[in-house]
């Protein structure tokens, strides 16, 4: 069970991969937008560990990559349009939503990703996690995502919580780092979530 220190004063949460189990989607609608967008083929493995990364940074390896320019709003628009579309199969990461329900008006909470607004209020509406949170931050509000502290000092500010005093739950490196940056405690929820799901 992920524990939550003494002198804590407010939670934040990463969303994809921390909160909703949302990275296996997003695998899916950025190959096909790439592949119907930008006629790229991608090898799924090349998406491994970048999960933490916002979809600009993403873009910014694959033209890198490519010595080209990509058509980024097309490809956007494609991707967030398969990934809603595929909804209807996302599910909460049990391990983390119920440390929410657990600290529900006893902290405050709020979720702080390098999602966009729109992938990210959906997916907390999905699965019915949005009422558990006081604010929702997303890379639409702020100047840098993750691994830099934007997103996570928005929130604090947003909380009205001392940076120092939160806690924050993240799956990637680059959003452990950010909240580093932040001046605050980060928990990587990956072991919980492996030992809740069991051996195989």
């Amino acid at each position: 069970m992920i524990v939550v220190p003494p002198g804590t004063t407010a939670l934040i949460f990463d969303c994809d991969g921390t909160l909703v189990d949302t990275l296996p989607l997003y695998l899916q609608a950025w190959l096909a937008a790439l592949r119907s967008e930008a006629a790229h083929e991608v090898a799924p493995d090349w998406f491994r560990g970048r999960g933490g990364l916002s979809e600009h940074m993403v873009l910014d390896l694959i033209e890198t990559e490519l010595g080209r320019p990509l058509d980024r709003p097309a490809i956007l628009r494609a991707a967030r349009g398969a990934l809603l579309s595929a909804m209807d199969g996302l599910r909460e990461i049990a391990v983390v939503a119920d440390l929410a329900r657990r600290y529900r008006g006893t902290l405050p909470m709020a979720v702080a990703s390098s999602g966009s607004r729109e992938i990210v209020m959906a997916s907390l509406t999905r699965t019915e996690l949005l009422d558990l949170f006081d604010c929702v931050v997303t890379i639409d509000d702020v100047a840098r995502p993750k691994p830099a502290p934007d997103l996570f000092l928005e929130a604090a500010r947003r909380l009205g919580a001392v940076p120092d005093c939160c806690l924050v739950l993240e799956d990637s490196a680059e959003g452990l780092a950010a909240a580093g940056h932040a001046g605050m405690q980060g928990v990587d929820v990956r072991p919980f979530v492996r030992a809740a799901a069991g051996p195989g």
